[in-house]
């Protein structure tokens, strides 16, 4: 069991560090990326500044080589025209990838040498030049990624490619590059401090885990502890610890005690019930035993009469316990269809014997069972009714609704209500019974009420209108299904 609550502990725990590992990895993927996007987006803001920076100036006809170019490790710049030749660039730049063209030096006659274009070969057409009207930047702008070398340094940018148009120099690009070296700082300071945190993380929750589960099935551990100690000494009467909690163990263990407190009423009734049949087979047996061995030395002694009815008494208790076992192993009554008023008259017409008459008003109404049983329940009544009637019994069937009523009274004495649940149970009688009847075993009433149990109906008693006790069997008609 130790290995049981270990395993579950281990589960557990395992399953709670899975959750919470994919719960990190999941936001720590996403803080990644989010710390990146708004990183490279600042970069890329800063490659847009830089450019519109350098793209105002050749709008002012500043010569390409008197460009005021921001510095190159923070913003490496190109400009190029619309053959993709580089008319300007950084200073220090020695290698570039990603932006316009992969030159680092502006090609012979750009106006690298201080002047501008026009103006190389003397014919004063610079004048024009400088007087020429702005053009314009475009508001677009393209991004794209890549590395420079500035001064033996390699880094990576984020560049951003501005387009202007003049009307001297025709339509150039200006590329500016904006560093990524923060962004891959802080992801990487991230990345590494994920990878330092969450594992740490994962075994506060492991440890946390085991240690909680471990405390919530320590009533589980007490409760197995004592259900096997009960196994072991079959101690019905001992109950498992109830926790101070109300949780789902507290509700086990409430559960678990009900169950041994029916269990151990079952035990209880069996034995007591073995206990008053022994009683009650000792009576007939004893006596017809005496009886043969009277008349096996004395044979002109033998009573005949009171062997048979030792014998018919000892039969018929035979068979009230075979039923009684039958309904406790749960035998299906059956579905045969039963008219209880024909019921009624075929077993007044096989009675023989009846102290008192019996006077009946019946009206035909089905019900669905056994023939057998639901027989043995009026002759168990009918049986009750005789032995305390005292001049009347009356039978009566109708239909109330969509349940079957059978209901036999008498005018004797009737039942006292406190002991109108007690009569039903088994090996019970009140005292004026076993003074009326001694052949009575108690079990006629108790095994008439098992039986409307089982047809899903119900037997009661109350007082009859004459004074005495008035039985009422409620049975569900066919078309009611039995619960």
């Amino acid at each position: 069991m130790r290995r049981a609550f270990a395993s579950v502990r281990a589960r557990a725990t395992l399953g709670a560090s899975l959750v919470v590992a994919l719960a990190l990895v999941a936001a720590g993927a996403a803080v990644l990326l989010a710390l990146r996007a708004n990183l490279t987006a600042q970069a890329e803001g800063r490659a847009d500044s830089a450019a519109r920076e350098v793209a105002t100036q050749l709008l002012a006809g500043r010569p390409y080589a008197e460009l005021d170019l921001p510095e190159e490790d923070e913003n490496p710049v190109q400009v190029v025209d619309d053959r993709r030749r580089l008319l300007a660039a950084s200073e220090d730049l020695e290698r570039i990838s990603g932006a316009g063209t992969a030159a680092v030096k502006p090609v012979a006659g750009s106006g690298g040498d201080g002047t501008r274009d026009g103006q190389a070969d003397g014919t004063g057409h610079g004048d024009a030049d400088e007087a020429s009207e702005p053009g314009e930047i475009d508001d677009d702008v393209e991004y794209s990624s890549g590395s420079a070398t500035v001064d033996g340094d390699r880094a990576d940018y984020r560049f951003a490619a501005v387009e202007v148009s003049t009307e001297d120099r025709g339509d150039l690009t200006v590329y500016a590059g904006g560093s990524l070296a923060d962004e891959q700082s802080a992801v990487s300071t991230a990345l590494t401090s994920m990878l330092i945190g969450f594992p740490l993380l994962l075994a506060v929750v492991a440890g946390v885990t085991w240690l909680v589960t471990r405390r919530a099935l320590r009533p589980v551990a007490a409760i197995t502890a004592e259900m096997s100690a009960i196994t072991a000494s079959e101690d019905l009467a001992r109950r498992v610890p109830e926790p101070d909690t109300h949780d789902e163990i507290a509700r086990l263990a409430r559960t678990t005690n009900e169950t041994l407190t029916a269990l151990q009423t079952s035990v209880e009734r069996q034995r007591r019930f073995v206990a008053d049949a022994s009683h009650e087979l000792r009576s007939p047996i004893a006596s017809l035993r005496t009886q043969l061995e009277v008349g096996a030395a004395h044979p002109a002694l033998l009573d005949v009469e009171g062997a048979v009815e030792d014998t018919v008494r000892l039969q018929e208790l035979a068979a009230d316990l075979l039923l009684l076992a039958r309904l406790d192993a749960g035998e299906k009554p059956g579905e045969a269809r039963v008219d209880l008023a024909a019921l009624v008259g075929e077993e007044l017409s096989q009675r023989t014997r009846d102290r008192v008459e019996v006077r009946t008003e019946l009206r035909s109404v089905e019900v669905s069972g056994s023939r057998s049983q639901l027989a043995r329940v009026l002759g168990n009544l009918l049986n009750n009714a005789q032995r305390h009637a005292r001049s009347q019994v009356t039978v009566a069937t109708r239909a109330d609704g969509a349940w079957a009523v059978l209901a036999v009274s008498d005018d004797g004495e009737g039942v006292p209500p406190d002991e109108r649940e007690r009569i039903f149970e088994r090996f019970v009688r009140l005292d004026d019974a076993r003074t009326r009847d001694e052949g009575g075993a108690g079990l006629g009433l108790a095994i008439a009420r098992d039986v409307a149990a089982r047809h899903g109906g119900t037997l009661m008693v109350r007082e009859a209108p004459s004074g005495g006790a008035f039985f009422e069997l409620r049975l569900p008609g066919p078309a009611v299904t039995r619960r």
